[in-house]
Order: C-alpha cells, then structure tokens, then sequence
C-alpha cells in the first residue's frame, strides 16, 4: 500500500485540495472551467493583486483554489489576507490558507499560524502545526496550553512540525520527548514516520532516545520508517550502536533501509564499521554497493588504503571500482594506485565510466594536469564537468600549495574559456570563493566578463549565479540577484487534453515505469512534460544521476545535470507530498524548472514545497530501484 494512503486524512487533504469539485460534462480534466484556469494562470504569472480579489469570491472552490495559489506565488503582501481566509466557513479554504501561510516565510505568517488552538477541524489544525514549523523563527508551538499531546490526535501533527522546525534549524531539542513518544508501536504510521525523520535530522538528539530508535530500525512494520530510524542512529554515541547497523546491513530485506545503515555507520571510526561496510560490498543491491564505497571515501584511513585498493581491483561495477580507487586515494594510496586509475580513465569509452574515474581522480594533487587535458580534450558533456568538478575538489585539500594557486588560475581561466556553461559555472564557484584568495591572484579577469556575455537566462541560469558572484567579487560589488523573468507561459490549450488521471509510460533499458500524470495539481508542469515527450525530447536520453534511497534524475541535454533549453518554467506547490515513486521537476532555485525530472525511491519530506510535485508512479517502481547512472530511455509516450 502506498504511503501517501496510510497519512492521516488531514496531512494529505491538500494533496487533492484543488479538487473541490469535479469538473461537469465530458470535460478530461477541471480545467474546463475558464475561472479555474484564469487562477491558475495569475498563479503561473505571480500576480499576487488579481488572485488577492479571489481570496473574497463567493464560491469557496475558488477562495480556496486562490489561497492554494500563494504556496507557490509565496508573496508575503498576501499574509493578511490568507490570515482572513483562516476565518473562512469553509475548512478547505482554512487548509489551503494554512499550507499557503506555511510556504510564505515572514513573522506575520508565524503568528497567524500559532492561532491553531482556536481551530475545530482537526485537518485544518494539523496543516496549520506543521505549516508553523516551516516558518516560526523560534519553535514555541508546544507552550500553548490547548494543545494537547496525545498520539492518536495531536501529537503526530506535532511531529512533523518540529520536523519542518528541525528541517530549517530552528526547533528546540527540548521537545524531543514528543516524536520520542511516537514512536511507540501503537502510533499510526503518519505519526511514527514524523518521528523517525526528526530524528534523522542532523541536530536533533537521539542518545536519550536511542532505545526506541532500535526498536524503531529493527521492527518496525514499514520500511520507510525503518529507514528514517535507522539514518537517526548515525548520532548515537554508544558502540553498540555499530552492532545493531552491523545487523541491519546483514538481515534487512528492503535495500532502502541497508543503505540508510551503511550511511549511518560512517560516523564511527572505519575500524569499528569496516566488517559491516565489506559486507555491504558484497551485498546484492548495486544501491548499497555504491553506498558502502561512498562511506568508504568519507571514513578510509592509511592503515585500510591497500585493503580498499585490492578491493577497487575487484570490484565488477564501474561506479563502485571508481568509488574505492578513489577512497584508497584519500587513504593516501601510493602513485601506483594514481596510475592505475588514470590508465583505467584512458582506457575506457564509457563518457559515465571515465567520469567515475575522474571523479576519483579529484583526490590527488598530481593529477591535476591529466584532469586538465581531459577537461580542454572531452568531447562529452559529462567528461568535461566531471574533469572540472575534479580539478575544483584539489583546492579544498588542506595540503593544497600556495605555490599551485597561480598555476590553478591560469589552468581556471582556460576552463572557462571554453565556453562550456558548466564548466564556467563550477570553475566560477571557486573563484567566488573569498577563502580561496583567487582575487589576489587573478588580476585580469575580463575573462569572467567574456564568459558572462556567453551565458543567457533562462538556459544558464545555473552557471550565471556563481559567475555573477565571481564577478561582483572581483569587481567589488554586491551579486545581483539572477532571477529568470516570465517566460514560456502554460499552453492551456495542451492542458485541456490532457486526463486529470493520464499515465505516462517511461521506456527504459531496465524496463518499464508508469506513471500518473498531476494535471490538476500542476497544469504548467505537466503541460511541459507532454509537450517536452510529444516531441521525443526524452528520448534516448540518460539517467545521469541516481543517488541510492533517494532519486533518479533525468532529461537533461547535456547527460550531465547541466542541461536546459531555453525556456524555464514555474515552480508549482499542491501541498501534495514527495513518497516513495513521487516524479518531480529538478530546479536551481524557485521557478526555475525547465526539462529534468526525478522519481523518488523513498519518502523524501526535506523536498516537500520546495519542487514541484507533476506525477506519481503507479507501476515499475522495481524499474525505478534498478536503474544506475548511464541507463537510457528508449521512449516516453501517453498511454492511450
């Protein structure tokens, strides 16, 4: 069963909170209707003064179609007003002002949110408690004395608002005992995920809570709250801890929650985790494979270097050998471990093999000119950003000399002369870097200006932001804000075609994965998609990144994640969670989305409102677990 139908109704109501009525007639999808479209496109166009009239509409689908809006127009002229709307008769008018407020940082939504004590409708209560997390500069929800704690009404509410709270670094600790509470068997799931994911928060404690958390991570019935309680013990001191992630490596039988112990094991010592990081060398999902050779690059010391060198001999998958030779590397493995990697990197016609392998090479000082001849010779995309990101990684070495740093210059100023957009935009990154001291360096950087004529918005937005902050660094001044004007608005006409309950089918080389289309949670998104797959745009591209639990990404035209075209689109908030199989549209910041997208291997709540949620998976999820970096699709089409 899927997650998003176990949640409590009032924590997804608003996942369908656009559809307070069905659409009449024949009409495929609620679109059909010229006001809901008229919204959505002052939606799409941010025009906060026209929708603000729609927030005193007589019809309470359009009061509350209009306050849905502002969680992705998040304007904070329209607190106010949504603070009225908080009033309105209407619950589902209250419960899309609530997540609109949620969305909207400002004091004034902080204060209207902490009037939820007041509210009867028990939905629109929890989704004002978890909106405040997101938005309270000081979490003081619990010192009301209405609330109350109890696990089967308030206090799973209360969880995920500490969690929003923690997300942003502004929860007090103190509060712990609550998701601790939660975590009780008899909690439902809602409320025992809620609590697990605060605690796999990074400054949330868990040593006082350490008992429940076992529990949690070995018994409880779901996985996905296995897993978020399993990544919570990274913090936990007690070396017995080790043991328990140890067992989990060896027994689990969801691969998702193995990954989640790996990781966790890379916070005590490689000596301690080594037996349990072998093991997951050896286990039989790739996923974990490639998320024990990561910890092994964050935890290898001297004494493991040949170990995990002999282990990089060994190992049969691309990314996983990369991964290894590059933690022998860290390790401090000898030059002839260097060579081996740079001799593998020449000797392979995979662009995704030879990206590893540089990637790995990023570790050693002298492989900076090989890593330079790669990036001015690569004819491929991925190549050439991952030499770039390589060469980039020398410079956060503390054992980096001052006396390279003329020569890095020289070799940046080449890089970004190239002209490739990614290139300029990670070698720009480190140029901005005031601790780096490039200003002192460079003293001719009419190169930065040369490349920034280069770069167009929408398309580069991406390399823009980091040049523009080279640029006012070096011209010292303040970097202007890189923000895309309107463009490419929705093509309703597309959208009125398109079924609210229309499957996609993804061809892939590992199979097939079908998905549902959101249309009426996100029309500008799923417009794009069905125009962007109309056209075959996707097809034959790679999936050019997959990170173990968590996503596969793509639709970029480039294969690397630096893609785009010119056009971007709007970021589109429904309140609607990321679950396990939720396809979103990749951004580099707010309304920036344009033609990658990602499916989700797990819940990933640190994403919600944050990208646009446009379809979910209704088969092939075991596609989704497969796919590895450099897999391709075949073809994209509508299932008629």
């Amino acid at each position: 069963m899927r997650i998003v139908s176990l949640f409590l109704v009032a924590a997804v109501v608003l996942a369908g909170c656009s559809r307070g009525v069905e659409s009449p007639g024949t009409s495929v999808n609620k679109f059909s209707d010229p006001i809901l479209v008229k919204i959505a496109d002052l939606q799409d166009r941010r025009q906060t003064d026209s929708l603000l009239v729609y927030l005193a509409h007589d019809s309470a689908l359009y009061r509350q179609t209009a306050a849905l809006a502002f969680a992705s127009v998040q304007d904070t002229a329209a607190v106010e007003k949504l603070g009225v709307c908080l009033k309105d008769a209407a619950a589902p008018v209250r419960m899309a002002a609530a997540y609109a407020l949620g969305q909207t940082v400002s004091q004034g939504s902080a204060q209207l949110l902490l009037d939820f004590a007041n509210e009867k409708d028990y939905g629109v209560r929890a989704v004002m408690l978890e909106a405040y997390g997101k938005v309270a500069a000081q979490f003081k929800v619990i010192e009301n004395p209405k609330i109350s704690h109890d696990t089967i009404t308030q206090g799973p509410a209360i969880a995920w608002s500490l969690y929003r709270a923690a997300v942003r670094n502004k929860v007090d600790t103190a509060f712990s005992f609550i998701p601790y509470t939660l975590l009780e068997a008899g909690t439902p799931m809602w409320g025992r995920l809620g609590a697990a994911q605060y605690f796999s928060r990074p400054t949330t404690p868990v040593d006082k809570y350490a008992d429940r958390l076992v529990s949690a991570a070995k018994h409880d019935p779901e996985a996905v709250v296995r897993m978020a309680a399993t990544l919570a013990l990274k913090k936990a001191k007690a070396d017995t801890i080790v043991q328990v992630l140890a067992g989990i490596v060896a027994a689990e039988p969801d691969y998702r929650v193995r990954v989640s112990a790996v990781r966790a094991l890379q916070a005590f010592s490689i000596e301690m985790s080594w037996p349990a990081l072998q093991a997951a060398l050896l286990d039989k999902s790739l996923q974990v494979q490639v998320a024990a050779s990561e910890v092994m690059i964050a935890a290898a010391a001297k004494p493991q270097a040949s170990v995990i060198a002999e282990a990089a001999r060994a190992a049969q998958h691309a990314r996983v050998k990369a991964n290894l030779y590059k933690a022998a590397l860290v390790a401090g493995a000898g030059y002839d471990v260097l060579q081996e990697v740079i001799d593998l990197a020449k000797e392979t016609a995979d662009p995704y093999h030879k990206a590893f392998l540089l990637g790995a090479l990023g570790q050693s000082l002298s492989a900076y000119t090989f890593l330079q001849e790669q990036l001015l010779a690569a004819d491929t995309p991925v190549v050439r950003s991952t030499a770039a990101e390589a060469l980039v990684s020398l410079n956060d070495r503390k054992d980096f000399p001052a006396k390279l740093k003329p020569v890095f210059a020289a070799l940046y100023k080449d890089a970004i002369n190239t002209g490739d957009a990614a290139v300029i935009g990670i070698v720009a990154g480190v140029l901005a870097d005031t601790t780096l001291g490039y200003k002192e360096v460079v003293k001719d950087f009419s190169f930065l200006r040369a490349a920034r004529e280069k770069l167009s918005l929408p398309r580069d937005n991406e390399a823009i932001q980091p040049l523009e902050a080279a640029l006012a660094l070096f011209e010292g001044r303040k970097a202007p804000a890189v923000k895309n004007e309107f463009n490419h608005p929705i093509d309703w006409a597309l959208v009125k075609t398109i079924a609210r309950d229309q499957q996609v089918r993804i061809q892939t080389t590992k199979g097939d994965i079908v998905v549902r289309l959101l249309v009426e949670e996100a029309p500008g998104s799923v417009a794009n998609f069905v125009s962007l797959l109309q056209q075959g745009y996707f097809n034959k591209k790679f999936f050019h990144r997959v990170v173990p639990n968590f996503v596969i990404q793509a639709g970029c035209n480039r294969g690397d994640g630096w893609g785009s075209e010119d056009y971007s689109i709007r970021s589109e908030f429904s309140g609607r969670r990321y679950t396990t199989g939720s396809v979103g549209f990749a951004s580099a910041g707010k309304d920036t989305e344009g033609t990658q997208w990602f499916i989700t291997h797990s819940p990933t709540p640190h994403l919600d409102g944050r990208y646009s949620i446009f379809a979910e998976v209704v088969s092939g999820m075991d596609v989704v677990h497969a796919v590895e970096v450099g897999d391709q699709i075949v073809r994209i089409a509508l299932v008629p």
